[in-house]
């Protein structure tokens, strides 16, 4: 996954440097092959509670070269393609976007969603009329992982990064977030599909 990731920011017209932070030998391994700099990230930083915000901002800290915006690609949505990338900078670039967040069609349309109680008992997430025929359907968006820019002047411990203010439009077929067994399983009939087989 992290190869993925890796060759699409490689291939991006507008990222000037790519670093990745992690405090697994393998994976820096990896990353050194693939000709990218390695930032040994602290133990403290690579717990299952650990916040990306606070990763990001020790990147930062640790780096010498100054930089406008920093875009975040995570590898556990490796179906995003260099010209996402180019897109989402050139839109933050053009329209002087101060933080922008990729997103996907919902697949759940929160009309549909419920909160159920231990009785059994559904609650509506969104108050408003359900009989509506699912064609008319407003269109919804989830934050899909895939890209995050921010000004690096304005991040602090405080941002929370799936609350960047633009959205990036992104087609349900390159939006999967692997975080299971499953997942890996269906992102690989994706790129059987991609390649045509």
């Amino acid at each position: 996954m992290l190869v993925y990731t890796l060759d699409a920011a490689k291939e991006s017209k507008y990222i000037d440097k790519i670093i990745v932070s992690t405090e697994d030998d393998t994976i820096g391994e990896v990353a050194r092959r693939e000709g990218v700099s390695v930032l040994n990230r602290p133990e403290k930083l690579a717990q299952d509670t650990s916040k990306t915000i606070d990763v990001l901002i020790h990147v930062i800290e640790n780096i010498t070269e100054s930089y406008d915006y920093l875009v975040l690609l995570q590898p556990t949505q490796p179906l995003r393609k260099a010209k996402h990338i180019d897109e989402a900078i050139e839109a933050v670039v053009d329209y002087d976007y101060p933080s922008l967040v990729s997103v996907s069609p919902a697949r759940n349309h929160p009309l549909l969603l419920r909160q159920m109680d231990l009785s059994g008992h559904l609650v509506s997430l969104i108050q408003s009329e359900s009989t509506v025929r699912r064609q008319d359907f407003s269109d919804y968006y989830v934050v899909n992982g895939a890209i995050y820019i921010n000004k690096i002047s304005d991040l602090n411990r405080a941002v929370s990064l799936n609350d960047n203010q633009y959205g990036y439009f992104m087609p349900a077929e390159y939006d999967i977030d692997i975080d299971e067994n499953m997942d890996l399983v269906i992102f690989e009939a994706m790129l059987k599909l991609d390649r045509g087989g």
